[in-house]
């Protein structure tokens, strides 16, 4: 992807004073201005800084050459290659650092100094892209909002996401993602915001981090490059950010179930496809918000949107309009008729937290309908560490207890959620398993002997599965 800056050109030396690198000339007295910034040397064009990133498996210094020879204003790389310290007729510049990852993320916290705008940084176990989407529906009321796409949310893609930023944004809405300790520190103290929110703490990452009690510090770091006098956001239902009530940051927080919430949601209700509830605050109530999804995970969301549209300057009315205007994310709580059954697609990422989320939503929408049975393919969660079988089972056993109808597993570590449902008093007969995610016809397969006119499918699964191709096979064969 190649992103054309929209702020400012920038020259050699404001490279070099923004990544602390060094600038090496070849067979040039200077670099013509860089206006587009891109990682991979096939999009590169005239005026473009190549950033030369030494991966896992591909190393972009091998392709510095394609660059210069695509027109590159400026290369920022960790070596210069021999085939270009050692040639007279290579005309090109460069800017040499010790990490070129480390120095993307100077020079996006130094180029963002130059936007007057404010930031709103989201991180979490589970929500943060919906929470995002939200409260980008909530600002866009008022401001000009930017906001994170895709799964831009690492060292890699915070970046991008600024550098794609228009010199008319006002605010812009950042999603920070984490595998372990220091990761979100990083991304805070690059992004500077204003705002801060922490979602959720649950099991993702367990893998990497232990215990949940490691994940919610690890989620705190956000306040590390929040701004002085800056609002963090915390979820008032959580026991573990509890701690932080006392803490020099003074958190507003949103809640359902603690009636101590700055921000509280009550009378939650659904009605055909949207959930419609009320918010106590500190200037009354407001009744009726009606959101166009289901589920008590996306109030959580809602009411992270409506405290950031209050702390920024918003009334009322303008983020109830917000709020009615969200748009979900691919792949996250999708609800379409296949032919006629209803499909719940939510395919983008599973933990224990967001599966129950889920089968609550299949739960709801059933008793909406009343005629229809819940049937239920949940797949692999990921990253969960030794507790793996257990948490998998665990949410097998909540199913049971939700009375889901049918359950198909997909993946190996998906079994154990069959196992989970069997423990729960799920009939046998009524659970189907294919440890195979490679082979989704076969899911496919039995999902279309079982599935009969009014019924609920839900889908759901950790990404790496990718179960929505159970889904594309099921629009070939159901009309």
């Amino acid at each position: 992807m190649n992103i054309i800056f929209d702020f400012a050109e920038l020259s050699i030396n404001d490279i070099v004073r923004y990544t602390g690198g060094e600038a090496v000339l070849v067979n040039c007295d200077t670099a013509p201005p860089v206006i587009s910034y891109c990682t991979d040397s096939r999009e590169v064009t005239r005026g473009t800084l190549f950033a030369a990133i030494a991966g896992e498996r591909v190393d972009g210094h091998d392709y510095i050459m394609s660059a210069v020879g695509a027109g590159a204003s400026l290369i920022l790389c960790e070596r210069v290659p021999e085939e270009i310290k050692n040639s007279k007729d290579i005309s090109c510049a460069l800017v040499v650092v010790d990490n070129t990852v480390e120095a993307i993320g100077k020079l996006c916290h130094n180029y963002k100094k130059l936007l007057a705008h404010k930031t709103v940084a989201i991180t979490g176990s589970v929500g943060k892209t919906t929470t995002k989407e939200f409260v980008y529906a909530v600002l866009s009321e008022k401001y000009k909002t930017h906001k994170s796409s895709g799964n831009h949310n690492n060292e890699l893609g915070l970046p991008m996401t600024v550098f794609e930023m228009k010199k008319d944004a006002e605010i812009a809405v950042l999603e920070m993602g984490m595998c372990n300790f220091g990761e979100i520190e990083y991304l805070s103290e690059i992004a500077e915001p204003d705002v801060a929110l922490v979602t959720t703490i649950g099991s993702s990452h367990l893998e990497n981090l232990g215990s949940r009690e490691n994940i919610c510090k690890a989620k705190l770091e956000i306040v590390k490059g929040l701004k002085k006098g800056g609002k963090l956001i915390l979820n008032g239902d959580e026991p573990l950010l509890e701690h932080m009530r006392e803490s020099e940051y003074a958190p507003i927080f949103v809640g359902i179930k603690n009636t101590d919430a700055d921000y509280l949601a009550q009378n939650i209700r659904y009605e055909n496809m949207r959930t419609v509830f009320d918010v106590v605050y500190d200037k009354g109530t407001v009744t009726d918000i009606e959101i166009s999804v289901m589920g008590e995970h996306n109030v959580y969301a809602a009411l992270f949107a409506f405290a950031t549209g209050i702390t920024l300057g918003l009334d009322e009315n303008e983020i109830r309009r917000g709020l009615a205007k969200f748009k979900n994310a691919a792949m996250r709580q999708n609800v379409y008729a296949l032919g006629e059954i209803t499909v719940i697609e939510d395919c983008y990422n599973a933990s224990p937290e967001s599966m129950r989320a889920a089968v609550n939503v299949l739960s709801d929408l059933a008793s909406i309908r009343q005629n229809g049975r819940m049937i239920a393919l949940l797949g692999d969660m990921r990253e969960l560490g030794p507790d793996s079988d257990d948490l998998h089972k665990k949410v097998g056993a909540y199913a049971a207890d939700k009375k889901v109808d049918a359950l198909f597993t997909y993946g190996e570590l998906a079994e154990n959620i069959a196992i989970g449902a069997i423990q729960g008093g799920m009939n046998e007969n009524d659970i189907f398993v294919n440890r195979d995610c490679s082979d989704p016809q076969k899911t496919g397969d039995a999902l279309i002997d079982h599935l009969r006119s009014g019924d609920i499918l839900l889908v759901k699964a950790s990404r790496a599965v990718a179960a929505e191709k159970v889904i594309e096979y099921l629009k070939t064969k159901i009309k």
